[in-house]
């Protein structure tokens, strides 16, 4: 009688893991267009990236979502072949911040490529606040951001992107939609910035009384290092965000004497590149004021600090809006804006309209939402 010897079952594992490794490998290709749309950034928030009360900056998400943002961009432009490059900021569109992140808490920022044109990219960017004593996990912050691939052997060249898939025609037709609004929406403003900021008052020629937009009126001066830089030399989108978010928040506590946040930052428009070792002067002054917020309109112009008849130059412009707290972090009512002339009533009345119609915006997505 011949007798048959079952297989080993060493030789059965052999088998399920080859068979386990090409599945993965399958399942690997199929992910790798998701990785190359995504990228995910997590930091513990600690002392020094909030105020004297805990609540973090909203100029360190906007450097962090920036940051995520640079990093699936750049990921993505260089899955191509031919010049490497480095994905440059040029837009962030307008950012609610939805609730506060404390000390403590850690931020996570997913951001995932949502359009490409021929030579730029839209990142949409999510922030999810998460207390890891609790688990309690809530979301913060919301950005649209648009980016163009410069090559690295040449900062002045836009490399082409690669296309995305996308989940249905619908989706990609919204996509072109925004970007031809906001690619209308920068030219306007870039022919509309020039105007020079007047600098702040010297102590002893500021206005003696309080709530007037000279009273609050800004400024801080900074030398861009190797440190602000990416590897072309110019400054990260992100650092630049950070300090105009800090002179716009001076500029609140010294309206209304209470703790402040940002409530939220209009189109963020950057229009000329910062090289390293210029000098930036960041200008934040008071355009209008509600009930319960504050516009403020903050200007980056830049110069070189060792070709000065190069001249200065308007580099970024944004608006940010931020909102007065109590102490158990409850909106407090805001001192009215005392105007002064023709060109503060002027900027006061534009401001107004911004304000009506993010009022309406937000009560239409209200609407549907429901």
């Amino acid at each position: 009688m011949r007798c048959f010897r079952p297989r080993s079952s060493k030789a059965v594992d052999e088998v399920d893991k080859t068979k386990a490794v090409v599945e993965n490998h399958q399942a690997s290709q199929s992910r790798q267009v998701s990785r190359d749309v995504r990228a995910d950034v997590s930091r513990l928030m600690r002392p020094d990236d909030a105020n004297i009360v805990g609540n973090v900056h909203g100029g360190i998400i906007l450097k962090m979502i920036e940051e995520a943002g640079c990093i699936v961009g750049t990921r993505h432009c260089n899955t191509q072949n031919g010049d490497r490059c480095l994905a440059a900021l040029v837009r962030v569109e307008k950012t609610e911040f939805l609730c506060p992140v404390f000390i403590g808490e850690v931020a996570h920022v997913t951001a995932d490529i949502t359009y490409t044109s021929k030579h730029s990219l839209e990142v949409q960017v999510k922030v999810m606040a998460e207390n890891i004593l609790t688990g309690a996990k809530k979301l913060a912050n919301k950005a649209a951001l648009w980016y163009v691939p410069c090559s690295l052997k040449n900062v002045e060249k836009i490399t082409e992107v690669p296309p995305i898939k996308y989940a249905s025609e619908e989706k990609e037709e919204e996509g072109r939609k925004r970007y031809e609004a906001q690619k209308m929406e920068r030219l306007e403003t870039k022919a509309r910035i020039e105007e020079v900021v007047p600098p702040p008052p010297s102590p002893e020629d500021a206005p003696k009384e309080q709530h007037t937009v000279g009273f609050s009126q800004s400024s801080l001066i900074h030398l861009v290092g190797p440190s602000d830089c990416t590897l072309h030399d110019y400054v990260h989108g992100g650092v630049t965000m950070k300090l105009m978010d800090e002179v716009a928040g001076i500029v609140a506590a010294r309206h209304c004497n209470t703790n402040i946040v940002t409530a939220s930052v209009d189109a963020i428009n950057f229009h000329r590149k910062i090289k390293k070792g210029c000098v930036v002067t960041v200008t934040g002054r008071l355009t209008f004021v509600s009930n319960k917020s504050m516009e403020i309109e903050v200007l980056v112009d830049a110069s070189s600090l060792v070709q000065e008849d190069k001249g200065k130059y308007r580099a970024v412009s944004a608006f940010f809006t931020f909102i007065s707290l109590d102490k158990e972090n409850k909106p407090l009512p805001v001192p009215p804006l005392k105007i002064d002339g023709e060109e503060e009533q002027r900027r006061f009345e534009e401001g107004k309209a911004r304000y009506l119609q993010s009022k309406a915006k937000r009560l239409a997505d209200k609407e549907r939402q429901q």
